[in-house]
């Protein structure tokens, strides 16, 4: 399941060799929220650690990335880790789809028959039911 995000940079870390097949690099990703301000971490693996290469703090880019989620058995409690998995890193400004063509706007026309409008429906007592979902 993807998601996009666009913030700010607010820390690049080193990339982490956690072990001989693993690789991690993580980001902190400053986002407004209103008036609450969100610093999201993410982290990028593998071969996807050179996808911060490119940026620097303090830039906009827009992230997309999988909600990932495990369960890790310690002395038999089990604690549960959630992360955001970067796939796509751009600048916030190439993320951001194209305005469409403005269209002409056409003024509606109006009947040219005298055709009165539909009665309305009619009000209460008229539930054949009596089972209204409300």
């Amino acid at each position: 399941m993807a998601f996009e995000v666009v913030g700010k940079v607010e820390k690049i870390m080193d990339t982490q060799q956690v072990s001989d097949r693993f690789k991690k690099r993580e980001f902190v990703l400053l986002i407004q929220d209103g008036s609450y301000p969100q610093y999201i971490k993410f982290q990028a693996t593998q071969d996807r650690c050179t996808l911060l290469d490119g940026f620097n703090e303090g830039d906009d880019i827009a992230v997309t990335f999988d909600l990932k989620g495990r369960p890790f058995d310690k002395g038999g409690e089990t604690i549960y880790f959630t992360n955001l998995e970067a796939w796509r890193i751009q600048a916030a400004a190439a993320a951001q789809p194209q305005a469409a063509p403005q269209q002409a706007y056409a003024a509606p026309t109006q009947q040219t028959t005298n055709t009165p409008p539909p009665p309305p429906p009619p009000v209460g007592g008229d539930d054949i039911d009596g089972d209204l979902p409300f």
